[in-house]
Protein backbone atom coordinates (compact mmCIF):
# COMPACT_ATOMS: atom_id res chain seq x y z
CA UNK A 1 0.00 0.00 0.00
CA UNK A 2 2.86 2.76 0.64
CA UNK A 3 4.46 1.57 -2.21
CA UNK A 4 1.70 2.48 -4.26
CA UNK A 5 0.54 5.69 -2.34
CA UNK A 6 4.16 6.48 -3.30
CA UNK A 7 3.63 5.77 -6.58
CA UNK A 8 0.82 7.65 -6.85
CA UNK A 9 2.15 10.79 -5.80
CA UNK A 10 5.29 11.03 -7.97
CA UNK A 11 2.77 10.46 -10.68
CA UNK A 12 0.55 13.20 -9.43
CA UNK A 13 3.85 15.64 -8.86
CA UNK A 14 5.28 14.89 -12.84
CA UNK A 15 1.81 15.94 -14.36
CA UNK A 16 1.23 18.92 -11.77
CA UNK A 17 5.00 20.05 -13.26
CA UNK A 18 4.16 19.00 -16.38
CA UNK A 19 0.61 20.97 -16.09
CA UNK A 20 2.92 24.03 -15.02
CA UNK A 21 5.11 23.93 -17.84
CA UNK A 22 2.23 23.72 -20.32
CA UNK A 23 0.60 26.58 -18.25
CA UNK A 24 4.07 28.49 -18.85
CA UNK A 25 4.41 27.36 -22.42
CA UNK A 26 0.70 28.55 -23.25
CA UNK A 27 1.28 32.29 -21.26
CA UNK A 28 4.20 32.58 -24.10
CA UNK A 29 2.27 31.55 -26.62
CA UNK A 30 -0.53 34.07 -25.80
CA UNK A 31 2.27 36.60 -24.82
CA UNK A 32 3.50 36.29 -28.23
CA UNK A 33 0.07 35.96 -30.39
CA UNK A 34 -0.39 39.32 -28.21
CA UNK A 35 2.65 40.97 -29.44
CA UNK A 36 1.59 39.94 -33.16
CA UNK A 37 -1.30 41.20 -32.57
CA UNK A 38 0.11 44.85 -31.46
CA UNK A 39 2.66 45.20 -34.44
CA UNK A 40 0.18 44.48 -37.18
CA UNK A 41 -2.43 46.72 -35.80
CA UNK A 42 0.32 49.23 -35.09
CA UNK A 43 0.90 48.90 -38.42
CA UNK A 44 -2.12 48.91 -39.97
CA UNK A 45 -2.90 52.36 -38.05
CA UNK A 46 0.23 53.91 -38.87
CA UNK A 47 -0.18 52.48 -42.88
CA UNK A 48 -4.09 54.43 -42.43
CA UNK A 49 -1.96 57.70 -41.22
CA UNK A 50 0.50 57.59 -44.12
CA UNK A 51 -2.14 56.59 -46.58
CA UNK A 52 -4.56 59.63 -45.33
CA UNK A 53 -1.77 61.96 -45.15
CA UNK A 54 -1.09 61.29 -48.99
CA UNK A 55 -4.55 61.29 -50.26
CA UNK A 56 -4.85 64.93 -48.44
CA UNK A 57 -2.15 65.58 -50.09
CA UNK A 58 -2.55 64.45 -53.53
CA UNK A 59 -6.62 66.23 -53.09
CA UNK A 60 -4.65 69.45 -52.12
CA UNK A 61 -2.18 68.70 -55.33
CA UNK A 62 -4.76 67.88 -57.98
CA UNK A 63 -7.28 71.15 -56.62
CA UNK A 64 -4.32 73.14 -57.14
CA UNK A 65 -3.55 71.95 -60.49
CA UNK A 66 -7.00 72.63 -60.99
CA UNK A 67 -7.45 76.32 -59.71
CA UNK A 68 -4.19 77.47 -61.96
CA UNK A 69 -4.67 75.51 -65.30
CA UNK A 70 -8.87 74.97 -65.13
CA UNK A 71 -8.12 71.35 -66.82
CA UNK A 72 -10.79 69.30 -66.08
CA UNK A 73 -8.01 66.26 -66.24
CA UNK A 74 -7.00 67.10 -62.57
CA UNK A 75 -10.59 66.63 -61.30
CA UNK A 76 -10.54 63.05 -61.75
CA UNK A 77 -7.32 62.30 -59.30
CA UNK A 78 -8.77 65.05 -57.14
CA UNK A 79 -12.64 63.47 -56.26
CA UNK A 80 -10.92 59.85 -56.14
CA UNK A 81 -8.43 61.29 -53.38
CA UNK A 82 -11.11 62.68 -51.77
CA UNK A 83 -13.14 59.93 -51.49
CA UNK A 84 -10.22 58.10 -50.26
CA UNK A 85 -9.74 60.72 -47.36
CA UNK A 86 -13.15 59.46 -45.70
CA UNK A 87 -12.25 55.52 -45.88
CA UNK A 88 -8.93 56.24 -44.55
CA UNK A 89 -10.58 58.33 -41.54
CA UNK A 90 -13.11 55.58 -41.16
CA UNK A 91 -10.53 52.66 -40.65
CA UNK A 92 -8.85 54.58 -38.19
CA UNK A 93 -11.60 55.33 -35.85
CA UNK A 94 -12.35 51.62 -36.04
CA UNK A 95 -8.75 50.48 -35.40
CA UNK A 96 -8.97 53.01 -32.73
CA UNK A 97 -12.12 52.27 -30.39
CA UNK A 98 -9.93 50.21 -27.57
CA UNK A 99 -7.88 53.52 -27.12
CA UNK A 100 -9.80 56.21 -25.75
CA UNK A 101 -6.72 58.52 -26.03
CA UNK A 102 -5.85 57.72 -29.78
CA UNK A 103 -9.50 57.91 -30.42
CA UNK A 104 -9.58 61.22 -29.33
CA UNK A 105 -6.40 62.46 -31.58
CA UNK A 106 -8.54 60.85 -34.49
CA UNK A 107 -11.42 62.72 -33.98
CA UNK A 108 -9.40 65.84 -33.54
CA UNK A 109 -7.55 64.57 -36.47
CA UNK A 110 -11.15 64.13 -38.44
CA UNK A 111 -12.37 67.04 -37.18
CA UNK A 112 -9.40 69.57 -39.00
CA UNK A 113 -9.57 66.86 -42.00
CA UNK A 114 -12.99 67.67 -43.12
CA UNK A 115 -12.77 71.40 -42.44
CA UNK A 116 -9.67 71.11 -44.70
CA UNK A 117 -11.73 69.15 -47.57
CA UNK A 118 -14.22 71.54 -47.19
CA UNK A 119 -12.11 74.80 -48.30
CA UNK A 120 -10.79 72.37 -51.01
CA UNK A 121 -14.21 71.07 -52.41
CA UNK A 122 -15.23 74.91 -51.65
CA UNK A 123 -12.46 76.35 -54.01
CA UNK A 124 -12.73 73.90 -56.81
CA UNK A 125 -16.80 74.88 -56.80
CA UNK A 126 -15.87 78.31 -57.40
CA UNK A 127 -13.46 77.93 -60.56
CA UNK A 128 -16.55 75.36 -61.37
CA UNK A 129 -18.66 78.70 -61.38
CA UNK A 130 -16.14 81.05 -63.21
CA UNK A 131 -15.55 82.70 -59.55
CA UNK A 132 -12.02 82.21 -59.44
CA UNK A 133 -10.86 85.52 -58.24
CA UNK A 134 -13.01 84.31 -55.42
CA UNK A 135 -11.25 81.32 -55.09
CA UNK A 136 -7.89 82.53 -55.38
CA UNK A 137 -8.93 84.52 -52.55
CA UNK A 138 -9.59 81.94 -50.48
CA UNK A 139 -6.20 80.25 -51.25
CA UNK A 140 -4.48 83.40 -50.32
CA UNK A 141 -6.12 83.60 -46.79
CA UNK A 142 -2.91 80.88 -45.89
CA UNK A 143 -6.42 78.85 -44.32
CA UNK A 144 -5.98 75.81 -46.47
CA UNK A 145 -2.35 75.77 -45.68
CA UNK A 146 -2.09 76.25 -41.84
CA UNK A 147 -5.05 73.12 -41.68
CA UNK A 148 -2.60 71.18 -43.85
CA UNK A 149 0.34 71.93 -42.03
CA UNK A 150 -1.60 71.23 -38.66
CA UNK A 151 -3.11 67.97 -39.55
CA UNK A 152 0.27 66.65 -40.91
CA UNK A 153 1.77 67.09 -37.51
CA UNK A 154 -1.34 65.94 -35.79
CA UNK A 155 -0.68 62.66 -37.79
CA UNK A 156 3.35 62.55 -37.31
CA UNK A 157 2.54 62.84 -33.56
CA UNK A 158 -0.41 59.99 -33.54
CA UNK A 159 1.74 57.78 -35.43
CA UNK A 160 4.91 58.21 -33.24
CA UNK A 161 2.95 58.07 -30.20
CA UNK A 162 1.76 54.39 -31.89
CA UNK A 163 5.24 53.44 -32.27
CA UNK A 164 6.29 54.18 -28.42
CA UNK A 165 3.11 52.23 -26.78
CA UNK A 166 4.48 48.82 -28.82
CA UNK A 167 7.85 49.76 -27.57
CA UNK A 168 6.32 49.59 -24.16
CA UNK A 169 4.56 46.60 -24.32
CA UNK A 170 6.96 44.71 -25.96
CA UNK A 171 9.41 45.78 -23.42
CA UNK A 172 6.59 44.20 -20.90
CA UNK A 173 6.09 41.06 -22.98
CA UNK A 174 9.66 40.23 -23.18
CA UNK A 175 10.20 40.31 -19.51
CA UNK A 176 7.45 38.08 -18.59
CA UNK A 177 8.58 35.85 -21.30
CA UNK A 178 12.09 35.12 -19.28
CA UNK A 179 10.25 34.85 -16.23
CA UNK A 180 8.09 32.33 -17.51
CA UNK A 181 10.84 30.47 -19.03
CA UNK A 182 12.48 29.77 -16.50
CA UNK A 183 9.23 28.79 -14.88
CA UNK A 184 9.24 26.43 -17.24
CA UNK A 185 13.04 25.30 -17.15
CA UNK A 186 12.26 24.10 -13.20
CA UNK A 187 8.86 22.38 -14.09
CA UNK A 188 10.76 20.69 -16.54
CA UNK A 189 13.46 19.60 -14.67
CA UNK A 190 11.42 18.46 -12.14
CA UNK A 191 8.89 16.45 -14.02
CA UNK A 192 12.18 14.33 -15.16
CA UNK A 193 14.07 14.09 -11.64
CA UNK A 194 10.17 12.73 -10.77
CA UNK A 195 9.86 10.79 -13.84
CA UNK A 196 13.66 9.10 -13.41
CA UNK A 197 12.45 8.31 -9.64
CA UNK A 198 9.42 6.46 -11.04
CA UNK A 199 11.33 4.74 -13.74
CA UNK A 200 13.62 2.69 -11.46
CA UNK A 201 10.59 1.87 -9.34
CA UNK A 202 8.83 0.49 -12.33
CA UNK A 203 12.05 -1.82 -13.92
CA UNK A 204 11.48 -3.36 -11.00
CA UNK A 205 7.89 -4.32 -11.26
CA UNK A 206 8.90 -5.16 -15.07
CA UNK A 207 11.04 -8.19 -14.18
CA UNK A 208 7.93 -9.47 -12.22
CA UNK A 209 5.33 -8.58 -15.22
CA UNK A 210 7.97 -10.26 -17.38
CA UNK A 211 6.88 -13.88 -15.74
CA UNK A 212 3.56 -13.07 -15.38
CA UNK A 213 3.12 -12.46 -19.19
CA UNK A 214 5.08 -15.43 -20.02
CA UNK A 215 2.39 -17.59 -18.38
CA UNK A 216 -0.18 -15.93 -19.93
CA UNK A 217 1.20 -16.74 -23.71
CA UNK A 218 0.76 -20.30 -22.50
CA UNK A 219 -2.13 -20.00 -21.84
CA UNK A 220 -2.66 -17.82 -24.62
CA UNK A 221 -1.61 -20.77 -27.12
CA UNK A 222 -4.02 -23.09 -25.45
CA UNK A 223 -6.84 -20.89 -25.96
CA UNK A 224 -5.66 -20.15 -29.84
CA UNK A 225 -5.64 -23.85 -30.27
CA UNK A 226 -8.68 -23.99 -29.22
CA UNK A 227 -10.27 -20.96 -30.98
CA UNK A 228 -9.09 -22.67 -34.48
CA UNK A 229 -10.76 -26.24 -33.50
CA UNK A 230 -14.17 -24.35 -33.19
CA UNK A 231 -13.32 -22.11 -35.98
CA UNK A 232 -12.71 -25.54 -38.65
CA UNK A 233 -15.82 -27.04 -37.29
CA UNK A 234 -17.64 -23.44 -38.43
CA UNK A 235 -16.46 -23.49 -41.77
CA UNK A 236 -17.45 -26.83 -42.06
CA UNK A 237 -20.93 -26.36 -41.21
CA UNK A 238 -21.19 -23.40 -43.01
CA UNK A 239 -19.79 -25.21 -45.73
CA UNK A 240 -22.77 -28.10 -45.41
CA UNK A 241 -25.34 -24.97 -45.43
CA UNK A 242 -24.14 -23.41 -48.34
CA UNK A 243 -24.30 -26.91 -50.20
CA UNK A 244 -27.47 -27.39 -49.26
CA UNK A 245 -29.15 -24.08 -50.31
CA UNK A 246 -27.04 -24.75 -53.65
CA UNK A 247 -29.08 -28.01 -53.71
CA UNK A 248 -32.09 -26.36 -52.89
CA UNK A 249 -31.89 -23.65 -55.71
CA UNK A 250 -30.81 -26.18 -58.18
CA UNK A 251 -34.25 -28.61 -56.84
CA UNK A 252 -36.48 -25.39 -57.31
CA UNK A 253 -34.98 -24.26 -61.05
CA UNK A 254 -35.66 -27.91 -62.18
CA UNK A 255 -38.83 -27.79 -60.99
CA UNK A 256 -39.61 -24.41 -63.21
CA UNK A 257 -38.07 -25.57 -65.97
CA UNK A 258 -40.38 -28.91 -65.93
CA UNK A 259 -43.28 -26.72 -65.23
CA UNK A 260 -42.45 -24.73 -68.23
CA UNK A 261 -41.56 -27.65 -70.62
CA UNK A 262 -44.60 -29.35 -69.17
CA UNK A 263 -46.97 -26.66 -70.29
CA UNK A 264 -45.05 -25.71 -73.75
CA UNK A 265 -45.79 -29.42 -74.32
CA UNK A 266 -49.02 -28.64 -73.87
CA UNK A 267 -48.93 -25.64 -76.08
CA UNK A 268 -47.49 -27.72 -78.57
CA UNK A 269 -50.04 -30.31 -78.70
CA UNK A 270 -53.20 -27.59 -78.52
CA UNK A 271 -50.86 -26.52 -81.39
CA UNK A 272 -51.31 -29.83 -83.26
CA UNK A 273 -54.95 -30.05 -82.36
CA UNK A 274 -55.27 -26.82 -84.03
CA UNK A 275 -53.63 -27.62 -87.37
CA UNK A 276 -56.45 -31.04 -87.48
CA UNK A 277 -59.56 -28.55 -86.57
CA UNK A 278 -62.96 -28.27 -88.70
CA UNK A 279 -64.62 -25.32 -87.14
CA UNK A 280 -63.28 -21.92 -87.66
CA UNK A 281 -65.09 -21.57 -83.83
CA UNK A 282 -62.95 -24.56 -82.34
CA UNK A 283 -60.12 -23.15 -83.82
CA UNK A 284 -60.24 -19.97 -81.94
CA UNK A 285 -60.89 -21.49 -78.95
CA UNK A 286 -58.01 -23.58 -79.54
CA UNK A 287 -55.40 -20.98 -80.69
CA UNK A 288 -56.85 -19.19 -77.44
CA UNK A 289 -56.35 -21.96 -75.23
CA UNK A 290 -52.67 -22.17 -76.94
CA UNK A 291 -51.56 -18.50 -76.33
CA UNK A 292 -52.89 -18.91 -72.75
CA UNK A 293 -50.95 -22.32 -71.91
CA UNK A 294 -47.77 -20.24 -73.27
CA UNK A 295 -48.22 -17.25 -71.48
CA UNK A 296 -47.92 -19.41 -68.57
CA UNK A 297 -44.87 -21.86 -69.30
CA UNK A 298 -42.99 -18.71 -70.24
CA UNK A 299 -43.92 -17.27 -66.81
CA UNK A 300 -42.87 -20.44 -65.46
CA UNK A 301 -39.46 -20.79 -67.25
CA UNK A 302 -38.68 -17.11 -67.13
CA UNK A 303 -39.00 -16.95 -63.52
CA UNK A 304 -35.92 -15.74 -61.40
CA UNK A 305 -35.64 -16.06 -57.67
CA UNK A 306 -33.84 -14.16 -55.23
CA UNK A 307 -31.60 -15.42 -52.69
CA UNK A 308 -34.75 -16.08 -50.53
CA UNK A 309 -36.43 -18.20 -53.36
CA UNK A 310 -39.53 -16.51 -52.79
CA UNK A 311 -39.29 -13.11 -54.06
CA UNK A 312 -38.10 -11.87 -57.73
CA UNK A 313 -37.84 -8.45 -59.46
CA UNK A 314 -40.80 -7.69 -61.74
CA UNK A 315 -38.48 -5.64 -64.59
CA UNK A 316 -36.23 -8.60 -65.61
CA UNK A 317 -39.22 -11.41 -65.13
CA UNK A 318 -41.56 -8.54 -67.07
CA UNK A 319 -38.92 -8.25 -69.82
CA UNK A 320 -38.41 -11.53 -70.51
CA UNK A 321 -41.81 -12.56 -70.61
CA UNK A 322 -42.47 -9.78 -73.75
CA UNK A 323 -39.27 -11.50 -75.16
CA UNK A 324 -41.04 -14.87 -75.51
CA UNK A 325 -43.83 -13.47 -76.73
CA UNK A 326 -42.33 -11.19 -79.50
CA UNK A 327 -40.46 -15.11 -80.43
CA UNK A 328 -43.39 -17.09 -80.39
CA UNK A 329 -46.52 -15.19 -81.19
CA UNK A 330 -44.95 -15.77 -85.02
CA UNK A 331 -47.29 -13.92 -88.13
CA UNK A 332 -49.09 -12.24 -85.62
CA UNK A 333 -46.47 -9.47 -84.38
CA UNK A 334 -44.32 -9.48 -87.61
CA UNK A 335 -45.74 -5.99 -88.06
CA UNK A 336 -45.61 -4.98 -84.11
CA UNK A 337 -43.23 -3.56 -82.08
CA UNK A 338 -43.34 -4.52 -78.08
CA UNK A 339 -41.99 -2.20 -75.95
CA UNK A 340 -41.34 -2.51 -71.59
CA UNK A 341 -40.32 -0.57 -69.28
CA UNK A 342 -40.95 -1.45 -65.13
CA UNK A 343 -39.62 -0.12 -62.04
CA UNK A 344 -37.62 -2.46 -60.34
CA UNK A 345 -40.58 -3.72 -58.30
CA UNK A 346 -40.03 -6.78 -55.48
CA UNK A 347 -43.44 -8.98 -56.57
CA UNK A 348 -43.52 -12.36 -54.67
CA UNK A 349 -42.96 -15.81 -56.61
CA UNK A 350 -46.61 -16.59 -56.70
CA UNK A 351 -47.30 -12.75 -57.64
CA UNK A 352 -44.68 -13.46 -60.22
CA UNK A 353 -46.30 -15.64 -62.44
CA UNK A 354 -49.95 -14.06 -62.21
CA UNK A 355 -48.22 -10.79 -63.22
CA UNK A 356 -46.46 -12.76 -66.60
CA UNK A 357 -49.77 -14.33 -67.44
CA UNK A 358 -51.83 -11.09 -66.77
CA UNK A 359 -49.65 -9.13 -69.21
CA UNK A 360 -49.14 -11.95 -71.64
CA UNK A 361 -53.17 -11.65 -71.61
CA UNK A 362 -53.28 -8.13 -72.07
CA UNK A 363 -50.37 -8.16 -74.98
CA UNK A 364 -52.26 -10.73 -76.89
CA UNK A 365 -55.49 -9.35 -76.49
CA UNK A 366 -53.59 -6.25 -78.22
CA UNK A 367 -52.17 -8.08 -80.85
CA UNK A 368 -54.73 -10.28 -82.30
CA UNK A 369 -57.85 -7.05 -81.62
CA UNK A 370 -55.72 -4.12 -82.40
CA UNK A 371 -53.46 -4.93 -85.24
CA UNK A 372 -55.98 -6.98 -88.21
CA UNK A 373 -55.14 -8.07 -91.53
CA UNK A 374 -51.14 -7.69 -90.85
CA UNK A 375 -51.92 -4.13 -89.18
CA UNK A 376 -48.04 -2.26 -87.87
CA UNK A 377 -48.27 -0.57 -84.98
CA UNK A 378 -46.29 -0.28 -81.29
CA UNK A 379 -47.36 -1.84 -78.60
CA UNK A 380 -46.45 -0.07 -75.21
CA UNK A 381 -46.24 -2.03 -71.43
CA UNK A 382 -44.91 -0.11 -68.34
CA UNK A 383 -44.92 -1.08 -65.10
CA UNK A 384 -44.31 1.91 -62.75
CA UNK A 385 -45.56 3.30 -59.51
CA UNK A 386 -48.16 5.77 -59.26
CA UNK A 387 -48.15 9.41 -57.05
CA UNK A 388 -49.29 7.37 -53.98
CA UNK A 389 -46.44 4.47 -54.69
CA UNK A 390 -49.19 2.03 -55.90
CA UNK A 391 -47.75 -0.20 -58.81
CA UNK A 392 -49.70 0.33 -62.23
CA UNK A 393 -50.08 -1.81 -65.24
CA UNK A 394 -50.14 -0.25 -68.64
CA UNK A 395 -50.81 -1.66 -71.85
CA UNK A 396 -51.02 1.26 -74.54
CA UNK A 397 -51.21 0.57 -78.56
CA UNK A 398 -51.80 2.48 -81.73
CA UNK A 399 -54.66 -0.08 -83.47
CA UNK A 400 -57.10 0.47 -84.66
CA UNK A 401 -59.22 0.70 -80.83
CA UNK A 402 -62.69 -0.10 -79.64
CA UNK A 403 -65.48 0.42 -81.95
CA UNK A 404 -67.77 3.19 -80.57
CA UNK A 405 -64.76 4.46 -78.04
CA UNK A 406 -66.30 1.96 -75.05
CA UNK A 407 -65.67 -1.83 -74.74
CA UNK A 408 -68.82 -4.23 -74.48
CA UNK A 409 -70.26 -5.06 -71.35
CA UNK A 410 -70.43 -8.62 -72.36
CA UNK A 411 -66.59 -8.87 -73.27
CA UNK A 412 -64.85 -11.77 -74.22
CA UNK A 413 -63.41 -14.54 -72.16
CA UNK A 414 -59.98 -12.21 -72.74
CA UNK A 415 -61.50 -9.51 -70.85
CA UNK A 416 -63.08 -12.13 -67.88
CA UNK A 417 -59.61 -13.78 -67.34
CA UNK A 418 -57.69 -10.18 -67.23
CA UNK A 419 -60.34 -9.04 -65.06
CA UNK A 420 -59.87 -11.83 -62.57
CA UNK A 421 -56.28 -11.50 -62.91
CA UNK A 422 -56.20 -8.09 -61.53
CA UNK A 423 -58.47 -9.01 -58.79
CA UNK A 424 -55.96 -11.27 -57.53
CA UNK A 425 -53.85 -8.17 -56.81
CA UNK A 426 -56.94 -6.06 -55.46
CA UNK A 427 -57.36 -3.79 -58.82
CA UNK A 428 -59.47 -3.39 -61.61
CA UNK A 429 -58.81 -3.01 -65.34
CA UNK A 430 -59.61 0.47 -66.81
CA UNK A 431 -60.19 0.71 -70.61
CA UNK A 432 -59.73 3.82 -72.12
CA UNK A 433 -60.06 4.90 -75.94
CA UNK A 434 -56.26 7.02 -77.28
CA UNK A 435 -57.60 10.54 -78.80
CA UNK A 436 -55.26 9.50 -81.54
CA UNK A 437 -56.53 5.75 -82.20
CA UNK A 438 -55.69 2.97 -80.18
CA UNK A 439 -56.37 1.74 -76.68
CA UNK A 440 -55.29 2.18 -73.42
CA UNK A 441 -55.64 -0.42 -70.61
CA UNK A 442 -54.52 0.45 -66.63
CA UNK A 443 -54.08 -1.62 -63.93
CA UNK A 444 -53.76 -0.97 -60.24
CA UNK A 445 -51.93 -3.48 -58.48
CA UNK A 446 -52.00 -2.44 -54.97
CA UNK A 447 -51.45 -6.23 -53.19
CA UNK A 448 -48.15 -5.67 -54.98
CA UNK A 449 -45.12 -4.97 -52.46
CA UNK A 450 -41.76 -3.99 -52.43
CA UNK A 451 -39.95 -1.04 -53.54
CA UNK A 452 -36.35 -2.29 -54.48
CA UNK A 453 -35.00 -5.56 -56.33
CA UNK A 454 -34.00 -8.84 -54.60
CA UNK A 455 -30.29 -9.32 -54.09
CA UNK A 456 -28.70 -12.11 -55.69
CA UNK A 457 -30.88 -13.04 -58.22
CA UNK A 458 -30.11 -16.86 -59.66
CA UNK A 459 -30.93 -17.30 -63.33
CA UNK A 460 -33.74 -19.63 -64.12
CA UNK A 461 -33.40 -22.63 -67.01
Amino acid sequence: MRRHFGQRLIVLLSLALVMLAAGAALVMVQGIDRQIDDVNRTYEVRNQARELTSALSEAESSQRGYLLTRDPSYLEPYHGAAASIDARLLSLSALTNGDPRQAERVKAIASEVVTKAAEMARAVALVQQDRGFEARTLIQTGLGERLMDSIQLALERFIGEENQKLLDRNRDIDQSRKLLVGALIAALAGAVLLAYTLLSRTQREVSALAQSKERLVTENEVLEARVRERTQALEEARGHAERERQRVEALLQDANHRIGNSLATVSSLLGLQLLRGKSDEVRAALESARSRVHAIASAHRRLRLGEDFETASADEFLGAVLEDIATTAGSDTKNVQLQGEFDSIVVGARDATTLGILVGELVTNAVKHAFPAGRSGTISVTLKRDQSGVPMLRVIDDGVGIAGGQLPADGGLGSVIIKQLAAQFGGDPFYEARPGGGLSVSVSLPGITGTSPPQGLSPGA
